[in-house]
């Protein structure tokens, strides 16, 4: 995948209509959610905050996400369309992990109750996006089986810090990132997909995927300094995008 020059990026004016492929509809949320009772997301990064990528994906559907650094490339969604079976068996996956995670950050820290009340229904959420891809899967015989995963997790989940609390900030803002990177691809897919039913299961699931990042980015400001956590995400976010640079040869979610 060779570089190439970088699309110029329209802000988001709606989600992409699960019948119509390219378009935007007047409906929907933003990826730039508005969070539900605190303060706004943090202000968009300055262009000499993010890192050369390749090849941006269409700009008609490739929205600013405001945690994103660099937006994904055309060749993964290229690579995603052509192999959606696969992504699907790897999307289920993703909501799977996902549910995980938000149980594993309640028992990490039981006396937290408000960290509680906000995880246990984003995990129960999860888990019914993960029956939906499921029940998808199974509707067009394709069997959920392991997966190869790609570096992102993993290099992702290296940039977390040891100790507390730092751990703790740097656990919501990576769950939030790949929440926000997430959201972005299923943009992407509903607007792109030459399939119906795909064009209809990604368009269903962003207004929860921007919920979210959203209430990732309110249990860190509730509990950590605005430029503590400003300056944190800056850097993660450049790190995500850099992990994303060279596209994987297999197709996944985020590959």
């Amino acid at each position: 995948m060779s570089a190439g020059r970088q699309v110029q990026e329209p802000s988001w004016q709606g989600t992409p209509s699960a019948s119509s492929p390219g378009r935007l509809s007047d409906s929907g949320t933003g990826l730039e959610p508005k969070p539900v009772h605190r303060s706004d997301p943090p202000p968009p990064f300055p262009p000499a905050a993010q890192p050369a990528s390749p090849r941006a994906a269409p700009a008609s559907s490739v929205a600013r996400v405001k945690w994103l650094a660099a937006p994904s490339s055309e060749a993964w969604l290229l690579q995603a369309i052509a192999h959606a079976d696969l992504v699907l068996i790897d999307h289920a996956h993703c909501e799977r992990k996902a549910a995980g995670v938000a149980l594993q950050l309640m028992f990490r820290y039981p006396s937290d109750g408000g960290l509680g009340a906000v995880l246990s229904p984003l995990a129960r959420e999860e888990l019914e996006h993960f029956e939906l891809v499921l029940q998808l899967l199974q509707r067009r015989c394709v069997a959920l089986r392991p997966l190869a995963a790609p570096p992102y997790g993993a290099g992702l989940a290296r940039l977390v810090r040891r100790q507390e609390p730092e751990r703790m900030l740097d656990s919501f803002l990576v769950a939030g990132l790949i929440e926000a990177r997430s959201h972005e691809r299923m943009a992407l897919l509903a607007a792109h997909s030459p399939e119906l039913e795909l064009r209809q299961l990604y368009g269903e699931l962003l207004a929860s995927e921007a919920r979210h990042f959203g209430l990732y980015w309110l249990l860190a400001e509730e509990r950590f300094s605005r430029p503590v956590l400003v300056e944190r995400l800056r850097q993660l976010s450049a790190l995500e995008a850099e992990l994303l640079a060279t596209l994987w040869s297999e197709p996944r979610f985020h590959s």
